[in-house]
């Protein structure tokens, strides 16, 4: 513009600048630094101090898994399966309800089952209901079953009468088997049920359910050796029978059905192992048609307990 011409800046030099370079400072600074860290995993964030806290309480808080249980307690979460455990009266050990939980139908039926029943829901923060369930989606809702009471294998013997009839389980994993096993010992007139403490269902949420309440009239004994057991039963005077696909004996038709008994069953897919097998005095199987490859371990046990039960009837 005229008359600025002399104003110091007013005139773009042309050339080469003179200005120092970073040295690299500024292309360091631009670099990536790797993915950003999660939240848990910065020290400074809340999310990082919430998960210490959980792992500090972790030793002390009841977990939910799928797989076997030993003897402690289990967790129903859950609107729905709270509701279906209540309406089966599984024993409750404790219930707690979230704070400001949204109330719908399941909710009301859940509050009005519980104080027919005089089970006590305990009022408990969000983040408290989260750490007891493991983080688990719970809507809201738990329930924590009491740890089951399971009997000594001598036990069985102790309250059984002078002709016991007990089923033994042999690698029955499935808890919905387990408890269909029970009410049908408890239907058929069995004196106890035996599972060992490895690779066997416990009695959890699925087979108190399935069982129909009969575990609580029914006792179930958990063997340390399932086979060193047997034997000893076997010197107490009991008949070991294994049911098995590949049975000699028919089971309607069993010589030693009157007699004090233990009806072994195995699981579907693998029958008796073979060290259980060898303790068996007789190996019974079930007729059915070849078209069908076999029956499952419930199934199986509830016609074989049938046919056993019409001898001593």
């Amino acid at each position: 513009m005229p008359g600025n011409s002399q104003r110091k800046g007013a005139i773009k030099r042309k050339g080469k600048s003179n200005a120092a370079g970073s040295g690299g400072r500024v292309r360091r600074g631009l670099e990536g630094k790797g993915p950003t860290p999660k939240a848990e995993d910065r020290p400074y964030h809340k999310a990082y101090k919430a998960k210490q806290e959980r792992q500090r309480q972790d030793d002390g808080r009841p977990r939910r898994t799928g797989g076997p249980r030993a003897a402690g307690p289990e967790w129903i979460i859950g609107r729905n399966p709270v509701l279906e455990a209540l309406q089966a009266e599984l024993p409750i050990h404790a219930g707690y309800v979230a704070e400001g939980s949204e109330r719908d139908d399941r909710l009301r039926d859940i509050f009005k089952i519980t104080a027919d029943r005089g089970i006590s829901l305990l009022q408990t923060s969000r983040g408290d209901l989260d750490r007891m369930t493991s983080g688990a989606v719970h809507q809201g809702v738990a329930l924590q079953l009491p740890s089951y009471d399971y009997k000594h294998p001598d036990d069985l013997l102790d309250l059984a009468g002078a002709k016991p009839l007990f089923v033994a389980l042999d690698k029955v994993t499935d808890p919905r088997n387990l408890g269909a096993i029970v009410r049908s010992a408890a239907a058929f007139g069995a004196n106890g049920v035996l599972i060992p403490e490895r690779r066997s269902a416990g009695m959890t949420a699925a087979a108190w359910k399935t069982s129909a309440g009969a575990a609580a009239r029914i006792p179930i004994a958990r063997a340390t050796n399932l086979t060193r057991t047997l034997q000893s039963y076997a010197k107490a005077g009991l008949f070991i029978v294994g049911l098995d696909g590949d049975g000699d004996t028919d089971i309607a038709e069993l010589p030693q059905a009157t007699d004090p008994l233990v009806l072994v069953v195995g699981s579907e897919g693998e029958g008796l192992s073979r060290l259980v097998r060898e303790s068996c005095d007789v190996i019974a199987s079930i007729p059915i048609r070849s078209s069908v490859e076999s029956l499952n371990a419930g199934v199986a046990t509830s016609v074989a307990l049938y046919e056993v039960a019409r001898h001593r009837n």
